[in-house]
């Protein structure tokens, strides 16, 4: 394994661990959970934040970059109102996102 996708897998493995969508759709679409709660909102917050700075701390390969595009993560938050669809994070992340797929080696 080459040390970019050594680096892609840890960078996967650390956005997983605090992903909105693995932990707590399900208890929002059961109604366990509201959109609007502080905690899912902090956890949300965590983990753009986290989404951003891993983009753009690494010299990645358009081919990596592939792989970690947080527009269909995104999606989903913005189609179960987890998230507005004018949240100032995601555009920071999604702004973030297409300046490094611009910059990027093929």
């Amino acid at each position: 394994m080459s040390d970019e996708e050594l680096l892609l897998h840890r960078t996967l493995a650390t956005l997983s661990q605090s992903d909105p969508l693995i932990k707590l759709l399900e208890q929002v679409r059961l109604g366990r959970m509201q959109p609007a709660d502080p905690g899912l909102r902090a956890i949300t917050e965590s983990w753009l934040a986290t989404y951003r700075k891993a983009i753009e701390s690494a010299g990645w390969k358009q081919q990596a970059l592939r792989r970690l595009d947080p527009t269909p993560r995104l999606a989903v938050l913005v189609e179960q109102k987890m998230l507005p669809p004018d949240h100032a994070e995601a555009s920071r992340l999604v702004e973030a996102f297409q300046e490094a797929m611009a910059r990027a080696s093929v």
